[in-house]
């Protein structure tokens, strides 16, 4: 298998997410067990109103973040034109420490499996605007057997 560099790849590579439901706007680090991504708080995004985006939406980026890491983790072992399948996303656990997120705000999202078995897999994820925390996110993630 032809050695792929992250140059080589893009997010939509690596996510099925298109248009307004593509959060992620950057990859900074990424490793098959974790992906740091950053985003800028768009009122393009879902649920937004003029006041900014709920508080809610950060279960979205976590989960947009461990598609990431998940994705090139994909990408290293089974190749790039691997077929991309979703996962289906559990939230086990969610503190938030905002309510909600202002327009043009930068958000850090770092998302690392903690559980990998098999097409499941258990994710933590912190994200900070300003360097400050803003949730603490655990996601349980599982993906169909490819065919």
């Amino acid at each position: 298998m032809t050695k792929v560099l992250l140059s080589d790849v893009t997010l939509e590579d690596l996510l099925p997410h298109r248009g307004n439901m593509l959060l992620v706007e950057e990859v900074l680090e990424i490793d098959v067990t974790y992906a740091r991504t950053h985003c800028q708080v768009r009122k393009t995004w879902p649920m937004a109103d003029m006041n900014g985006v709920p508080n809610l939406i950060l279960v979205e980026l976590a989960a947009q973040s461990a598609g990431v890491c998940n994705g090139w983790d994909r990408i290293k072992t089974k190749g790039m034109d691997s077929e991309q399948k979703g996962w289906l996303v559990g939230v086990k656990k969610a503190d938030f420490y905002i309510d909600s997120l202002p327009f043009g705000a930068e958000i850090i999202s770092k998302a690392e499996n903690t559980f990998n078995f098999g097409n499941l897999r258990e994710v933590s994820c912190e994200q900070h605007m300003d360097k400050k925390k803003i949730s603490s996110i655990t996601l349980q993630l599982f993906q169909e057997e490819a065919t």
